[in-house]
């Protein structure tokens, strides 16, 4: 390996060392036939400004601070990539990390793309090798001094960041996503990039989705000491401008979703993140507590989508959790129905919500035949409180987003199962704002753009969120108890006498 540092694949690679536009568009195959690049024609306007600024602004006397503000699909991920590969090919014993905001975002994200752009450039194999978390130097006597880390945060152990010093050489840090990362690892990363006659770099990205914290303090008031860049998916070559186009009518060009997931703009409110980790984790630990008098409700979300899963929730009042969940996966809908059938016989619930768009209508039909007290419930709909313009009140675009909203406030004295997917689903959903006859009405993210973000379909969320769908009038179900029909109204009304206790 020493004689390798003195070869001319190595020469080739160290003249690069303050050009890395230069190697970007030298080391990989743009153009190519019969390569992934065969229809590229190197970085887009915005990637090479930033690479740009790495070559002019990269010095040893103080750190070069780089933020990135972007929406959905500008190649941030590539860029990322591109600049790990440039600092480790270009100056021997570089060291560095990579982290992002959780640990899917980065070992399927950030490290896939990572190994992408690494296998389109053998000409960096013979120096260096590529395992799963770390990209370092083959020779055994260089590996611990010239490595690049893949890291996931933890405000409990911070070493990885706090230890990151190289004297003398290079020092690179990332963070992907980074509005998600704790203000901890900020800190303690800034007070570890203090290496005097050396280069540093600190580049942080990622979609603006928190309205606070330390990325969106790179926008104020630690402005004067990051270089900052907002990138607008429309004005990007790759990005899919019929999905923009989409979004635009779907939540406007002027929402928060909008903002975040297109323009690289940061939310108007505090944060995208619809239910805080806080409220669900209290959820989750709070003792179940019901009472007879308490409506029971079924929710019923059916899968619309191959990898999706059908799931019935049920729900008394304030517990959640103590009659088991069930969770269906490749089951057609008449299999679905019956067992739907079989737990309504069973439990004999006030109402039962079916979400009814796509496949699911067939089940509401099927319910109803049988004369259960079912409702379909359309998500994309009018919220009944869609229109609500008295002080205070709080608007929603649609059903949906009406009945997570009622779940959220039921979450705070309510009790719910406690599997981490339940705890993903609600924490995941993002949301915005849209203008509805000139009221702000909360517009939640839909499932699609879930997964696209790398998060899979939040089909136990929205299971529990439809049996907020109507007010339900409480039964007296102690004759249920005893076997007996409680007389339970079967033609369901969920706007009749609602909430109504008996003897009121």
């Amino acid at each position: 390996m020493a004689d390798l540092l003195f070869t001319k694949t190595a020469q080739y690679l160290f003249k690069y060392a303050h050009d890395p536009y230069g190697f970007v568009l030298n080391v990989f195959p743009w153009g190519q036939k019969g390569t992934p690049l065969a229809h590229a024609e190197g970085p887009d306007i915005w990637q090479t400004d930033i690479l740009d600024t790495i070559k002019k602004d990269l010095n040893v006397e103080s750190a070069l601070q780089i933020a990135i503000s972007s929406g959905h699909g500008a190649g941030k991920s590539a860029l990322v990539a591109w600049i790990i590969l440039w600092a480790m090919a270009t100056k021997v014993n570089t060291r560095g990390v990579v982290t992002a905001n959780t640990q899917v975002q980065l070992a399927t994200k950030t490290w896939v793309e990572l190994s992408k752009w690494y296998e389109l450039a053998p000409v960096l194999h013979p120096m260096f090798e590529l395992t799963a978390t770390m990209l370092c130097a083959r020779d055994a006597a260089r590996r611990d001094q010239w490595r690049f880390d893949r890291i996931t945060w933890s405000e409990k152990n911070t070493e990885a960041f706090a230890g990151l010093h190289n004297l003398g050489r290079r020092i690179v840090a990332i963070f992907d996503e980074a509005s998600a990362i704790n203000d901890l690892i900020w800190e303690v990363t800034e007070g570890a990039l203090t290496d005097r006659n050396t280069e540093i770099l600190w580049l942080v990205c990622g979609n603006p989705t928190r309205a606070s914290g330390r990325f969106r303090e790179c926008w104020g008031k630690f402005q004067d000491i990051w270089k900052r860049f907002a990138v607008d998916s429309r004005t990007v070559k790759i990005t899919n401008k019929t999905q923009i186009a989409r979004w635009a009518s779907a939540y406007g060009e002027d929402s928060d979703f909008f903002r975040v997931r297109v323009r690289g703009v940061f939310p108007r409110v505090g944060s995208m993140q619809f239910i805080s980790t806080d409220l669900v984790r209290q959820a989750q630990a709070r003792e179940a507590y019901s009472t007879i008098w308490d409506p029971f409700i079924i929710g019923v979300d059916v899968a619309r989508f191959g990898d999706d899963a059908s799931v019935i929730a049920f729900r008394r009042g304030r517990d959640a959790r103590t009659i088991p969940w069930l969770q269906f996966s490749g089951v057609d809908t008449y299999t679905f129905s019956a067992r739907i059938i079989e737990e309504a016989t069973r439990h004999r619930p006030d109402a039962i919500f079916v979400d009814e768009g796509g496949v699911g209508a067939g089940v509401v039909d099927r319910l109803k035949f049988l004369k259960l007290p079912v409702v379909g419930v359309q998500f994309g709909s009018a919220a009944s409180r869609g229109s609500d313009k008295s002080e205070g009140a709080v608007a929603y675009a649609n059903k949906r987003a009406e009945m997570w909203g009622s779940m959220r406030d039921w979450l705070r004295g309510g009790a719910v199962p406690t599997e981490a997917d339940l705890y993903d689903d609600m924490v995941n959903l993002e949301y915005g704002y849209r203008t509805i006859h000139g009221q702000d009405c909360i517009q939640l993210e839909r499932k699609e753009d879930l997964k696209r973000r790398g998060y899979p379909s939040c089909d136990r969320a929205d299971a529990l969120a439809l049996t907020f769908a109507f007010p339900v009038q409480p039964s007296d179900h102690r004759d249920d108890l005893r076997g007996k029909d409680a007389g339970h109204q079967h033609e369901y009304n969920p706007y009749s006498e609602a909430w109504r206790l008996p003897g009121m």
